[in-house]
C-alpha cells in the first residue's frame, strides 16, 4: 500500500536525483520516523479525530502543506548555477533534510487520515490495550515507509550520481525537479492523494 507514488515519494525522488542519496535518505527519516513521533500519539490517543471531524481544519492543514511543498519547489527552481557545482552534492545538511521531510509529511493530512481510517481495522479490543495496539501498528506502518521510501531514495540517488558528473544536466534537472515539486503542491490543493 505504500509503494504507489505520492507526494512523499516524489519529494524523495526529486531530492535523490537533485541533491544525492544521503539527502534523500535523511528526508525519508524525517518523513517516517520524525513525523511518526508526532502522528503516532495523535492516532493512539484519538486527537486526530478532531481534524477529521472539521473539514476546515483538514483543508487548512492541506493548504499549509501544499504551500510548503511549493516553497521547496521554488527554492530548487530559482537556484542559480553557482549553487549547483559538481562538488556541492551535500548543500542541504542531513538534519535540515530530515526537518524538511518531517514538515512536508506532517503538513500533508493524508498520511494521518490514512492511519486513522486504516489502523483501527486491525485492532482487537479483546487482546489487550487498544492504545498499545495502535502504537505498534502505526510503528509498523512507519517502518515499512522507511523501507519503501528508502528504496526510492537509493534508486533516485543512483540517477543523481550520474547527473552530478554532468553540471549542465544537473542544473536543468534541478529546475525540472523544482517544477515537479511545485506541481505536487498544486495537486495537493486541487485534489489531494491518499498515497505516499
Amino acid at each position: 500500500m505504500q509503494a504507489p507514488p505520492g507526494p512523499d515519494s516524489m519529494l524523495v525522488m526529486a531530492r535523490g536525483i537533485g541533491q544525492g542519496r544521503g539527502v534523500a535518505l535523511f528526508t525519508v527519516l524525517g518523513m517516517t520516523l520524525g513525523a511518526g513521533l508526532v502522528q503516532l500519539p495523535l492516532v493512539a490517543f484519538g486527537l486526530s479525530s478532531l481534524v477529521r471531524a472539521s473539514p476546515l481544519a483538514f483543508n487548512l492543514l492541506r493548504w499549509a502543506g501544499a504551500a510548503y511543498i511549493v516553497w521547496l519547489g521554488f527554492r530548487l527552481l530559482l537556484s542559480s548555477s553557482a549553487t549547483v557545482a559538481v562538488d556541492d552534492n551535500e548543500a542541504l545538511q542531513p538534519l535540515a533534510a530530515a526537518r524538511e521531510g518531517m514538515i512536508a509529511n506532517l503538513s500533508n493530512p493524508w498520511p494521518l487520515m490514512f492511519m486513522v481510517a486504516f489502523l483501527p481495522q486491525f485492532v482487537d479490543p479483546h487482546r489487550g490495550f487498544v492504545t498499545l495496539q495502535l502504537v505498534l501498528l502505526g510503528a509498523t506502518q512507519k517502518i515499512t515507509g522507511v523501507l519503501v521510501l528508502g528504496t526510492y531514495a537509493l534508486a533516485s540517488g543512483a540517477i543523481g550520481a550520474w547527473i552530478m558528473r554532468h553540471p549542465r544536466a544537473r542544473l536543468w534537472q534541478q529546475r525540472l525537479a523544482g517544477l515537479f515539486i511545485i506541481g505536487l503542491g498544486v495537486r495537493m490543493v486541487i485534489g489531494g492523494s491518499t498515497s505516499r
